[in-house]
């Protein structure tokens, strides 16, 4: 009993200087483990006469609850201890600013797409939308396009199957409202359009915004009043406009638009060419054929139509030299719109 009582108290000692939870279950194992040295004083026990063996086995027992009651109440501290010892070596500042994420920006072409909108709802035009995928006749023949134009050349247009096209244009979406409903009309229609088409300056897909005003005695003088106040209102300049003699099927008169190079001011650079102008959309009067088959009366209404590149118009106005940077998705790039 007498080496027991040492054994306990040279336990107690040792577990109280056990520095960390590892040394801890050292000192466990090695006096109560199954080959402890408390264990084996029980198993000394037969060795006593019969009458000795009850006391003997509990003050081995008491010592061995002595020894597990130690253990735990030092481990207990070691975790507190090694637990304040990692707070205070990850502790945060909380005065300090936070980690904010940086916020996102809208495409450029997002950005384009919406400015042009709101300059034609402010003068009144409604905004139109129709199907990607189109039927040859919208898409084409209602359009005044014949058959053997060279537009509807599988190398130039999008087949989905024969007779259906992803559209080439977003005109059709002024078919369908005509064919729906009644003049006066007044709407743009923007949207995504296909070409098989691809360098620096198309892509096999890109955005267009076509315009449409059928009313009575509508005139070229009209037309040109709208689009001189749009490209003006969207470039924020007094710019110089022409329109220069062209042709489209669906209309008649047509014409190109030109203005003032953005960059020069009309002087002449890289960027139009030397010629101080630069091109920017098609326009002309609806051809009565094109009012015809959407089943408008040609004696009493009249009306012009427009169509303008969205890309073109954003690399006009943001100076972007290559309209393939749009969709590269370069963060550089798009960073610069946020």
């Amino acid at each position: 009993m007498t080496d027991l009582e040492e054994l306990a108290a040279e336990a107690l000692a040792a577990i109280e200087r056990s520095g960390d939870e590892m040394s801890l279950e050292t000192l466990r194992v090695h006096y109560l483990g199954r080959k402890g040295l408390l264990t084996a004083h029980l198993k000394n026990l037969g060795s006593l006469p019969a009458e000795q063996r009850p006391a003997a086995g509990q003050k081995i027992n008491l010592a061995k609850s002595r020894l597990r009651e130690a253990i735990e109440t030092r481990r207990q501290t070691l975790e507190r201890e090694s637990l304040d010892a990692r707070l205070q070596a990850e502790k945060i500042d909380v005065t300090l600013p936070g980690r904010r994420r940086a916020g996102g920006g809208l495409h450029p072409v997002t950005i384009t797409l919406d400015r042009i909108t709101r300059i034609f709802r402010a003068a009144g035009y409604e905004v139109a939308e129709g199907p990607e995928i189109e039927d040859e006749y919208h898409n084409f023949e209602a359009l005044n396009i014949p058959l053997n134009h060279p537009a509807r050349a599988m190398h130039d247009t999008f087949y989905v199957e024969p007779g259906t096209v992803l559209r080439t244009h977003t005109s059709p979406v002024q078919v369908h409202v005509m064919e729906q409903g009644e003049p006066p009309f007044r709407m743009i229609c923007p949207g995504r359009v296909y070409r098989c088409d691809s360098d620096l300056t198309h892509t096999p897909m890109f955005h267009q915004v076509e315009g449409l005003l059928v009313d009575l005695e509508v005139s070229m003088s009209d037309m040109k009043g709208a689009i001189v106040s749009f490209l003006r209102a969207f470039f924020e300049e007094e710019l110089e406009v022409r329109f220069r003699p062209s042709y489209f099927p669906f209309t008649e008169p047509s014409a190109e638009v030109d203005m003032s190079c953005v960059s020069c001011g009309g002087k002449g650079c890289r960027i139009c060419g030397r010629t101080g102008w630069l091109e920017v959309m098609g326009c002309g009067l609806v051809h009565p054929r094109v009012l015809e088959m959407s089943k408008v009366d040609t004696n009493v209404y009249n009306g012009f139509a427009f169509g303008l590149g969205v890309e073109r118009l954003a690399m006009l106005r943001y100076q972007v030299g290559d309209l393939r940077m749009y969709f590269e998705n370069d963060v550089r790039f798009l960073r610069q719109f946020n």
